[in-house]
């Protein structure tokens, strides 16, 4: 019954189903792991507060070169909670311009914290509005503490998309925090990672403003995982459902003799439709009969026409016979009267020759 399953077409269509089967389980795993990476991090995030911090020297890679930024950490150290010691560095602060706070656009001030160990890490202090000048005007900013401080915060991957870096206002001036950019502007190996101050040692002055971490959108990704499984499951079935049809092949003719009996509703319905055709053909022969009937008159019109056109006839022919006899009666009258008038010269004629004749004698 199945055996066309081996048919060359059929092992193609199979191979075929199976493999995007297997592409869309692929790319539902991905977004599963993408859904787990994000869900870590937003537990890293929301743990923030309530777990201990670990020295910033046990998860990012120690720099070893000046003027050059040390190894980028992975996604999954991104908010991880750290603590580091040393003492900031104002002369190569940096201001980052256009950043917004919740809904208010400022500065983000960061500022070099070097170790003991001669490297540096840069620290996201805060957030401070713009001036009333503009955002390109100097903001205030708090000084940095000159002694030894202990910073306590969370670790932030360099942004992408790097912007240029100027001198503004005594600090460099970017709009974007990449390390890798902002590493050559210092004499000093900078960590591939930047922290974002949590709470500092002496407390960090309260005209900052702690920048608010958003939270990754981990259910778009559980959402895709989800769909490209079910869409594997589809290809493999519409190929069982495809395969099941051809098996049972084509559906029986329905005999002519047995016609599909219509829902009552419908036939109600083609009886009044005949019903209603019945009366127009009615009506179509009382048309017909109507015309039929003008046909009859037309001729009778016709044969009327006829006889006036007889009558006419006959009326030009009368006058035309009495016109031509009243003529000939004339012109007989004429020539009797004509012949009266020589028969009576003649005798006269004839009268005056006796007389002549009488008196010679």
């Amino acid at each position: 019954m199945y055996r066309f399953l081996l048919s060359p077409r059929w092992l193609a269509a199979a191979a075929l189903a199976v493999a995007a089967a297997l592409v869309m389980v692929m790319l539902g795993n991905w977004q599963l792991r993408r859904y787990e990476e994000r869900s870590a991090i937003n537990d890293r995030i929301d743990a923030a507060d309530s777990v201990a911090a670990v020295p910033l020297t046990s998860v990012l890679t120690r720099p070893a070169t000046a003027g050059v930024a040390g190894a980028a950490p992975g996604k999954d150290l991104a908010w991880t909670k750290v603590t580091v010691s040393g003492r900031y560095d104002p002369a190569h602060e940096i201001q980052a311009r256009g950043r917004t706070v919740d809904g208010d656009v400022g500065f983000e001030i960061v500022t070099p914290l070097v170790l003991a160990d001669g490297t540096a890490v840069l620290v996201d202090r805060g957030w401070v509005p713009a001036p009333a000048g503009g955002a390109l005007a100097a903001p205030e900013v708090p000084p940095a503490p000159s002694g030894p401080v202990t910073v306590v915060g969370q670790v932030h991957l360099s942004e992408s998309r790097p912007a240029a870096i100027e001198q503004r206002n005594g600090r460099l001036d970017t709009r974007r925090i990449s390390l890798p950019r902002l590493a050559p502007e210092m004499p000093y190996p900078v960590y591939g990672a930047y922290v974002l101050l949590t709470t500092q040692t002496p407390a960090a002055d309260t005209a900052f403003t702690r920048i608010p971490i958003d939270h990754e959108d981990s259910w778009q990704n559980g959402g895709y995982a989800v769909q490209w499984w079910l869409f594997a499951l589809m290809a493999l079935a519409a190929y069982g459902y495809y395969a099941r049809k051809e098996a049972k092949g084509p559906a029986p003719a329905r005999s002519p003799a047995t016609p599909a009996r219509a829902p009552v509703g419908d036939r109600v319905e083609e009886a009044d439709r005949r019903r209603a055709a019945s009366g127009d053909r009615v009506e179509e022969a009382d048309r017909r009969r109507a015309a039929s009937g003008d046909r009859v008159e037309k001729p009778d019109r016709r044969r009327a026409a006829s006889g006036d056109r007889v009558e006419e006839a006959d009326r030009r022919r009368a006058a035309a016979s009495g016109d031509r006899v009243e003529e000939a009666d004339r012109k007989r009258a004429a020539a009797k009267a004509t012949q009266g008038d020589r028969v009576s010269d003649a005798d006269r004629a004839r009268e005056a020759a006796a007389r002549g004749g009488t008196d010679q004698a």
